[in-house]
């Protein structure tokens, strides 16, 4: 699958540059200083996954964030995911990392949903522009909806 990706853009690519060299060479362009903005935080957060999942072992993970950690480990996980601050790039392959470790999926869908969608640390930010009860409301019931989020996948699952 990955594959076919990779031969579909670099065919819609070649065929930009035969179409209009100049445009697909500022595309490349913007796209380079884009990556180079964006990989200091991507190096950053792969080192303190690595770190993390070097320090704890799989039986640690899986009895902190692990299906028989129950509710202790969704309102843990949520309450990670609302104080951290990741972009959702690394978010999902953490997800991925995490269940291979030993996570539940109840709490990895909390911890994601609220990394997501609640922001304690962007709240000051929020609350200059949207005012500090719409804000407050806003990421109160983001919390609250991710406890419904890991219901509905802990269901499923």
């Amino acid at each position: 699958m990955n594959t076919a990706l990779y031969l579909v853009a670099g065919a819609a690519l070649a065929i930009s540059f035969v179409k209009n060299r100049e445009k697909t060479r500022m595309s490349l362009m913007k796209a380079w200083k884009s990556f180079e903005n964006i990989l200091p935080q991507f190096l950053s957060v792969l080192i303190i996954i690595g770190i993390t999942l070097s320090i704890l072992t799989p039986e640690q993970i899986s009895r902190i964030m692990g299906s028989g950690s129950g509710w202790y480990g969704v309102v843990l996980a949520a309450v990670i995911g609302a104080i951290t601050l990741i972009p959702g790039f690394i978010a999902f392959p953490l997800a991925a990392a995490l269940l291979k470790s030993g996570a539940g999926y109840m709490q990895i869908a909390a911890f994601v949903s609220t990394l997501m969608m609640v922001g304690v640390v962007t709240l000051p930010v929020e609350t200059g522009f949207f005012g500090k009860k719409a804000a407050m409301l806003r990421n109160s019931l983001a919390f609250v909806y991710s406890f419904i989020v890991a219901l509905v996948v802990g269901g499923l699952m």
